[in-house]
C-alpha cells in the first residue's frame, strides 16, 4: 500500500474576540461578549482541529494532513495561542500578517477564514503569492469577484475551491446518488431551510459581522448559502455538465432596521431541466433562510425535516440542520414499500471531507474540485447577486469591488 499524500496547510483568518453562548432554537450560536464584530476565528479553530483527526476515523488512508503555519492579521502571538489551542505540531510558525504567510515556502495550500466580505482581498493575495487556496463559503461577495479569482487561479495554475463543507458529507453523497440513478423518479422541487430564531437587537447589535453591512452581514450569503446548496446539488449538480441550465429566480427579503442587511430572505429558482427524467421536466428549487425562526422550532427536531427532495416515486427528507445534517429518510410512493432511514454519523465536526477533497486534487493536479467546480460557485453566486438586486441590498463599493489590493 502506498503512502498517504499528505497536505501542508496555512490557516489564515484566526481572529475572535471573548465570546459567550446564546442558544438560537436548535443552534447553539457564538456572540462577541462585547457586541463588537466576531471574527470567524472559530470557524479556522474547527477546521484546524479536524485537519489533525486521525484520518482511519473517518476510513480515509490515502490522504492526511498537517498544519505548518497560522496567521493572526495583526499579532504573531495570537497566532502562536490558536496553534497550541488546536495541538498543531510544535515547528508550526506563526505570523503576524497574511503577507508571511503566503510566502510560507513549507504551505501547499492556504485555508481562507475570515468573513466573506474579505475573501476576494485575501484570496487574491495568497494566489498572486502562488499559494493553492480552499476559501470559505460564501465565496466571494459577488459572482463578478469569483469570476476574477478563478481567472487568476487558472491563469497561475492554482486549486481553488469554495469550502461548501456539506457538499462533502458521505450523507450528501449518499444522496446525489440516489437522485442521478432515478430511485425517487423525476425531481420536480427542492424545499431547504436553514434558519434560526435570534433576539437580534440585543445579540447582534449593528456590529456583529452576521449584520454588519462592511463585513457583507445578512442571512441569505452567511445562512441562506446552505440552503442554495442543497437546492444546487440535488437539482443541477445531478445533471449531466451538458445538461446544466442557470435558474431564473424570484426573491424577497425583509431587511434589519438598525444595518439594513437582511434578515429574512425566500428564493424561488425555476431550473429548465430536472434531474431524474427524460430532459424534459423543469424543477423548483425554494430556498429559505430567517434570523426570526427556527426551522427547528424546540431544539429537538420535531418538525423534521430541513430538507425535502420530491420526486414521481418518493420524497427524500433530510433532519436538519441543513448545514450539518446527520439522518434522512426515505418515503416512497409505493403502496407497501416502508419507509428508509439512514444514518450518517459524523466522527468530529465534519470539515474533513472537504480538506481530504481539496487534497486529492492536489494530489491529482487538478485546479478545480468536480463536487463543486469554479462554473457552478459562479451561478450560485449570481443567484443570490440576482436576489439582493432584486430586493435592492447593495454592500459598500470597497468589498463589492474588483480592485485589489484594497484595505479593508
Amino acid at each position: 500500500m502506498s503512502s498517504p499524500y499528505t497536505v501542508r496547510w496555512g490557516i489564515l483568518g484566526i481572529e475572535s474576540t471573548h465570546l459567550r453562548f446564546f442558544n438560537f432554537g436548535s443552534r447553539k450560536m457564538r456572540v462577541s461578549e462585547t457586541g463588537a464584530t466576531l471574527a470567524t476565528g472559530w470557524i479556522a479553530q474547527k477546521f484546524t482541529k479536524d485537519l489533525l483527526l486521525d484520518p482511519s476515523t473517518r476510513h480515509v488512508s490515502d490522504v492526511k494532513h498537517t498544519v505548518v503555519a497560522a496567521a493572526s492579521s495583526n499579532s504573531a502571538d495570537r497566532a502562536k495561542e490558536f496553534l497550541k489551542d488546536c495541538k498543531c505540531p510544535s515547528d508550526a510558525a506563526s505570523y503576524g500578517s497574511y503577507e508571511e504567510l503566503v510566502k510560507d515556502k513549507h504551505v501547499d495550500i492556504v485555508y481562507v477564514a475570515t468573513p466573506h466580505s474579505h475573501h476576494y482581498q485575501n484570496v487574491m493575495l495568497c494566489l498572486e503569492a502562488g499559494k493553492h487556496v480552499l476559501c470559505e463559503k460564501a465565496f466571494t461577495v459577488n459572482a463578478a469577484q469569483a469570476k476574477k479569482l478563478i481567472e487568476t487561479a487558472k491563469t497561475k495554475n492554482l486549486f481553488l475551491m469554495e469550502a461548501v463543507w456539506t457538499r462533502y458529507f458521505p450523507l450528501s453523497l449518499q444522496i446525489r446518488k440516489i437522485i442521478e440513478d432515478g430511485k425517487i423518479g423525476a425531481v420536480h422541487r427542492v424545499i431547504a431551510d436553514n434558519s434560526f430564531d435570534a433576539n437580534m437587537e440585543s445579540a447582534y447589535g449593528t456590529e456583529h459581522r452576521m449584520v454588519n453591512m462592511d463585513l457583507a452581514g445578512g442571512a441569505l450569503l452567511d445562512c441562506g448559502i446552505y440552503s442554495l446548496t442543497w437546492v444546487f446539488q440535488c437539482i443541477y449538480h445531478t445533471l449531466p455538465v451538458s445538461s446544466r441550465k442557470p435558474p431564473t429566480v424570484v426573491s424577497t427579503m425583509t431587511k434589519y432596521a438598525k444595518t439594513g442587511s437582511d434578515e429574512n430572505t425566500s428564493v424561488i429558482l425555476n431550473f429548465p431541466i430536472g434531474p431524474g427524467g427524460d430532459g424534459s421536466h423543469s424543477a423548483h428549487g425554494i430556498a429559505l433562510t430567517n434570523f426570526r425562526v427556527a426551522d427547528n422550532v424546540d431544539g429537538l427536531n420535531t418538525t423534521r425535516p430541513a430538507v425535502r427532495i420530491q420526486g414521481t416515486k418518493g420524497e427524500i427528507q433530510v433532519d436538519g440542520p441543513a448545514y450539518r445534517p446527520t439522518k434522512y429518510r426515505i418515503v416512497w410512493k409505493e403502496e407497501g414499500k416502508d419507509v428508509e432511514e439512514i444514518e450518517c454519523p459524523i466522527p468530529g465536526q465534519g470539515m474533513f471531507w472537504e480538506a481530504d477533497e481539496a487534497g486529492r486534487c492536489l494530489r491529482d493536479e487538478k485546479l478545480e474540485s468536480e463536487g463543486l467546480t469554479w462554473e457552478e460557485s459562479v451561478v450560485i453566486m449570481e443567484v443570490m447577486d440576482t436576489a439582493r438586486k432584486q430586493n435592492d441590498l447593495f454592500y459598500p463599493e470597497k468589498i463589492e469591488t474588483l480592485d485589489y489590493p484594497v484595505r479593508l
